[in-house]
């Protein structure tokens, strides 16, 4: 048998093949002859180098040699010649090896390598054609080169070098030259490989702070306790400050110094133990990490188990105490963050899964509680509520739709439960359809008014019900306008005010469901309804129909039929822009509801839109009866508002959730014109849309009112309505008509429209003078007022001066003691400093000769100032007795804010004095500190208007705090002449409340205009302002004139540090969407200044694409805080700006997820869809599905489309 013998070193001799024949030859394989020790250790490090360098190949080389492997043994001792050449050419200088050993095919033999080494020998590469290793190139040269004629394009692509081929040095020694080593010194920090770091030894880096390593172990580990642990009393009230006073300052103080002793290093007892160790340069003796947790553990155990304690003891004890229930379920927020850690650091699925499921349990363990809150206090509406909110995350919707419907019908009176079921029903987008909902709001208000009229006796009325009911109906109406159905809105008002106004003497007594039965024949007589020629009311026409009936009158002459325009202007433009152009006109025409025209003989069947009539089935369960005159005042105010027409926010209030109607960017951009610095705030925009205007988002009218037809129609209202009210109610409706004729010339002088402008104000000057020509009207100064700044802003300065001079002399004698008289000289003097821009410096050379010194001094004097005033001059002491007078009248009436809460009988004639006359010391404040900062400066006019407005809001916190104390005890009250008299005395205190906080948000905008309007023109610290707004924005962060000169002065300048720290601590007291929207659109601002700079900096090269700045992520991150509030996920405004940013960023997909997600929470704002067909053009037929499926108002099918395409 022949066996293969290997040589002990296959490296150093060859295969030798011999047969064992007997024991004394078994040793001859020791005796290697051909050994030579000389070539030995060169031939063993050839070995170690090829075998390292095969250990260092790619996979795409081993595949190579396995191929090798079955080709001829001629060709492949070439490739594996040429493979040896080039990895000895690119040898590594490391000393790694492995542990792997090649195969019997790999062996590598002393001949081939010694054969190999001698071929190399004779051949050395040309240095011009590629690359060989100095060491292996025998030359003489001293400066040895090659030349690369290839181009690399990965240097190209990746703009910098491969980290491979640059080449790496290590130091020696620590020194640097040019540095001074007694006192200069570099610290160097030995860098290591990425390999190295990951394997997580020693050496590795520690993790950063921010690092989701360190978050999350921050999270993880229990609140350490920086505060003593409270007292039982004190653990409910949970603070993060120590609070300081002189009992507990000693207290501590004694403490302290009873638990460290004093000594030199800490001679006043004030640092701890470790601190006092390590000034003496001492340390504390090591504590394990595990010792340090259960210390931290324990302590924070201690203080959660305290007040879990604590409140179980005091709800065991306070059962009733809904807010401490509230309270308790809100406490389980912070539990779980304590014990579950944070969201944003735990990653991955497994933590994903982790948190959803301490999440639900979170919400399980609240509902439980909720529950048994419930349970203990079953007629809680609050309670309920909270119990319903969490169950939103738990329950199906189908399932929480049931027990809505359940807690209705348990508690039928409760108007706020009410108004949570129907914003429930509005939001519920799988079931939500506009009929479903409109529906919702009938049954809500018809059983309201059974509850009203006692017809359900089970359940008693609640104080206050029918002012409820009217926010209901306003709200509803709203709803119908946003969802394109403008026709039954207006049909819904138009019922209203005939069913308040006119409504017959013989049905009054009734109940509401059986007037209504008399109603109905009268809507369905085709008899013209309020608004409409020849409208007469109810009453009239069921008088007439007891006499027999009338004749229906002849359409009137001067009714000319419209001429048709075509909608489709321009066919080459895209589909979808087609469609909204048609839409939205259409929208402004139609939005009254299309009546048979008996006169010329049409019928219902003549209507080319069924939808635009209007039957007695969808507003007849509406229909709400209004007994106190205040609220038939607001109804008519909110009609007006919904028109389109300012109206007071103290007399209209809005409803309940003013974000739900919030959609024009109007809002935010208020408060602009420079040319009117100190009354462009006269007329503040509300954001709301009135009807027919519904556009895209950054849609213009196409009317600045209400087009031909519905300026008619808004007429014949005020014609109508009148005569049927009250002097005082008829002018508060006359100034509305006047503030709209100037609201309108105003939109004309912003379009730059000169044609237009000039027609506008022949208009408005005519309907001006006719209001004034009315007996009840010609000694209204506030009438007066706004004829004057209506000629003022058409140019006609001269007619306006004589207009101002015939008011004050109307005014007489009153002078200070009249508010509409301070009012209108006001607004003289602010109209003329604006006109003389020579003011420098807070005031003119000679004041004496200041046109509006002048009307303030004689106001002050109580004389009348004339036309010519600017040719007057006045003398130094004249200025001085009327500084004066004006500060001791501006005293007493401060002085007597106090007496007229107390006394809300004293104007009992003038209904609680509607037009708060005690109240308006806007006008004289506003007075005296433009006439102190015309002859003193601006310190004495920002320091009256700071003395007034200290006064006024420290009286507004202590009333509002009143206010909610007697809120509290108005169940207590048993009878009801009782519960009348609190509903009489809460509305007045109400109404006085609401009246001085809008004198104070007036003040604060007036002294904000009048410090921006000097900062313009002069120098002047902008501290001072800085530090006015923000303390006026602290009290009345809902003030969006405010908000509009806060952001303009700040986005001057480049450091937002400042506006976003504001921002952040206003919005995180407040649940207003106002504040959250000004900070969005100071960041866009922000954004849109670095974009400009940035694309300035290159004027050589177009940008196609900005560098990344972080201000969008920011933006985005304020819109997803916006809509994570209660407030900002119903508010249309916000989604529809966050679409469009989105758009604007490119990111059109995540455009189109939020589009989606709005629809979850306002699936019936049209407006929504209007700006997903502009931004997405492709999706037009799925918006339009969408809105037809849920109803919404489409007035311009897809298919009527194409067929005008066609035309």
């Amino acid at each position: 048998m022949r066996h293969t013998m290997m040589a002990l070193f296959p490296a150093f001799a060859e295969t030798t093949s011999n047969e064992v024949e007997d024991a004394s030859k078994e040793l001859d394989w020791l005796n290697n002859k051909s050994f030579r020790a000389g070539n030995a250790l060169s031939l063993h490090s050839r070995f170690l180098e090829e075998k390292e360098s095969r250990e260092g190949s790619s996979a795409e080389e081993e595949k190579i040699q396995v191929e090798e492997d079955n080709v001829p043994p001629q060709k492949k001792k070439k490739k594996s010649e040429k493979k040896r050449k080039k990895k000895k050419k690119h040898k590594k200088k490391s000393g790694r090896c492995s542990d792997s050993s090649g195969s019997d095919s790999e062996t590598i033999y002393p001949s081939d390598l010694k054969r190999e080494e001698e071929a190399d020998r004779s051949q050395v590469a040309p240095l011009a054609s590629r690359f060989s290793w100095l060491d292996d190139v025998q030359l003489t040269t001293e400066h040895p080169f090659c030349v690369d004629r290839k181009p690399d394009s990965a240097n190209w692509t990746y703009k910098s070098l491969y980290r491979g081929d640059v080449a790496r040095y290590k130091r020696k020694g620590c020194s640097l030259v040019g540095l001074d080593p007694r006192r200069q010194g570099v610290s160097w920090d030995e860098s290591e490989s990425n390999k190295k770091q990951k394997g997580g030894g020693k050496n590795k880096a520690a993790d950063r702070y921010f690092s989701t390593v360190s978050r999350q172990l921050l999270r993880s580990k229990s609140a350490v306790p920086t505060l003593p642990i409270p007292e039982c009393s004190d653990v409910i009230s949970s603070i993060s400050f120590l609070p300081l006073g002189d009992d507990e300052g000693d207290n501590k103080g004694g403490e302290t110094g009873d638990r460290v002793q004093t000594s030199s290093v800490n001679p006043l007892g004030v640092y701890d133990s470790s601190t006092a160790l390590w000034l003496q340069g001492k340390g504390q003796r090591d504590q394990t990490e595990q010792q340090k947790r259960d210390v931290q553990t324990g302590q924070s155990t201690v203080l959660m188990s305290r007040r879990t304690e604590e409140f179980n003891r005091r709800l065991r004890e306070q059962p009733a105490d809904t807010q401490l229930w509230i309270k308790f379920i809100q406490y389980q927020d912070e539990l779980s963050s304590t014990e579950f850690g944070g969201e944003e650091e735990q990653q991955g699925s497994d933590s994903t899964e982790c948190r959803k499921s301490s999440y639900r349990a979170v919400l399980e363990k609240k509902l439980s509680i909720a529950e048994r809150a419930v349970d203990t206090n079953p007629g809680c509406i609050a309670l309920q509520l909270e119990r319903l909110r969490i169950c939103q995350e738990l329950w199906e919707p189908s399932v929480l739709a049931k027990e809505w419907k359940k807690l209705v019908f348990l508690h039928p009176n409760s108007a706020p439960l009410w108004r949570e079921y129907l914003l429930f029903t509005q939001s519920y987008f799988s079931n939500f359809t506009v009929s479903k909902v409109n529906s919702a709001y009938g049954k809500c208000l018809s059983t309201l008014s059974s509850v009203r009229d006692g017809s359900m006796v089970s359940h008693p009325a609640l104080p206050g019900i029918e002012e409820d009911m009217l926010d209901i109906f306003s709200q509803q109406c709203h709803f119908l306008r946003q969802s394109g159905h403008s026709e039954k809105a207006i049909s819904l008002f138009q019922a209203m005010i005939d069913f308040t106004f006119y409504k017959p003497d013989s049905v009054r007594k009734l109940s509401t469901k059986q007037q209504m039965e008399f109603f109905e024949p009268f809507w369905d007589s085709g008899e013209a309804r309020v608004g409409e020629f020849g409208a007469r009311g109810w009453k009239t026409w069921m008088l007439q129909q007891e006499r027999g009936g009338w004749l229906q009158p002849n359409a009137d002459d001067e009714e000319e039929e419209e001429e048709d325009e075509e909608e489709v202007k321009d066919r080459g433009l895209p589909r979808g822009t087609v469609w909204l152009d048609v839409e939205s006109s259409r929208e402004a025409a139609h939005w009254l509801p299309w009546r048979p025209d008996k006169a010329k003989g049409q019928s219902e069947e003549d209507c080319e839109d069924p939808d635009r009539q209007v039957l007695f089935d969808d507003i007849g369960p509406s229909l709400i009866c209004l007994s106190s005159p205040e609220l038939q005042l607001r109804l008519l105010l909110h009609f007006l508002s919904f028109l389109g027409l300012p109206v007071d926010s103290v007399l209209s209030p809005a409803p309940c959730r003013p974000s739900l109607l919030l959609e024009n960017l109007s809002l935010l951009t208020q408060g602009n014109e420079l040319q009117r610095p100190l009354t462009s705030h006269s007329l503040p925009d509300p954001g709301v849309n009135s009807v027919g205007h519904m556009t895209t988002l950054q849609g213009t009218r196409k009317w600045v009112g209400l087009g031909k037809q519905g300026e008619r129609f808004v007429t014949s209202v005020f014609n109508m309505v009148q005569p049927v009210l009250p002097p005082h109610h008829r002018a508060i409706l006359s100034l509305s008509w006047i503030q709209y004729e100037k609201l309108k010339v105003l939109r004309c002088l912003r379009s730059g429209n000169k044609k237009r402008l000039r027609s506008q104000g022949k208009s408005s000057k005519r309907v001006a003078k006719r209001l004034l020509k009315e007996t009840d009207n010609r000694s209204s100064l506030v009438l007066w007022r706004e004829y004057a700044h209506l000629e003022w802003m058409l140019g006609n300065l001269d007619e306006a001066r004589k207009v101002f001079s015939t008011a004050t002399a109307i005014g007489g004698t009153k002078g200070l003691n009249s508010p509409t008289l301070c009012e209108l000289c006001q607004l003289w003097s602010q109209l003329e400093v604006e006109e003389g821009a020579g003011v420098q410096g807070g005031g003119l050379t000679d004041v004496t000769a200041s046109p509006a010194v002048l009307v303030l001094t004689r106001l002050a004097e109580g004389t009348s100032s004339s036309s010519s005033s600017s040719s007057q001059s006045l003398s130094p002491v004249s200025i001085l007795k009327a500084r004066r007078s004006y500060e001791q009248v501006l005293t007493a009436g401060l002085s007597a804010l106090d007496q007229v809460p107390n006394n809300p009988q004293t104007n009992r004639k003038g209904q609680e004095d509607l037009l708060g006359e005690k109240l308006r010391l806007g006008g004289l404040v506003g007075c005296y500190a433009l006439f102190q900062y015309l002859t003193v400066g601006i310190q004495a006019a920002n320091a009256v208007y700071s003395q007034a407005r200290e006064r006024m809001e420290e009286l507004h916190g202590t009333l509002t705090l009143d206010k909610q104390f007697n809120s509290n005890e108005e169940p207590n009250l048993g009878s009801s002449d009782a519960r009348n008299s609190a509903v009489d005395s809460s509305h007045t205190g109400r109404l006085y409340v609401d009246k001085l906080a809008s004198e104070c948000q007036v003040l604060a905008v007036q002294q904000a205009a009048l410090l921006r309007y000097h900062n313009s023109i002069s120098v002047f610290p902008l501290a001072t302002l800085r530090q006015m707004l923000t303390s006026g924005l602290s009290s009345w962060p809902s003030s969006a004139p405010l908000w509009s000169i806060y952001v303009q002065v700040e986005n001057r300048y480049h450091s937002a540090g400042r506006a976003r720290r504001f921002f952040h601590s206003v919005t995180r007291d407040n649940s207003s969407v106002v504040p959250r929207l000004f900070a969005i659109l100071a960041e866009q601002q922000r954004k849109q200044l670095v974009d400009a700079a940035q694309r300035s900096c290159c004027h050589d090269a177009t940008l196609p694409l900005l560098p990344e700045n972080g201000l969008s992520n920011r933006i985005r991150g304020l819109f997803e805080s916006a809509i994570d509030t209660e407030m900002g996920a119903r508010c249309p405004l916000v989604w529809r700006m966050y679409m469009h940013f989105l758009v604007s960023e490119g990111k059109v997909d995540k455009a189109k997820g939020i589009f989606y997600k709005a629809l979850q929470n306002i699936p019936w704002a049209k407006g929504l869809y209007m700006d997903a067909v502009q931004l997405f053009p492709d999706h037009l037929q799925e918006c339009v599905d969408l809105m037809t499926e849920k109803e919404l108002r489409v007035r311009l099918p897809l298919e009527e489309l194409d067929i005008l395409l066609e035309d």
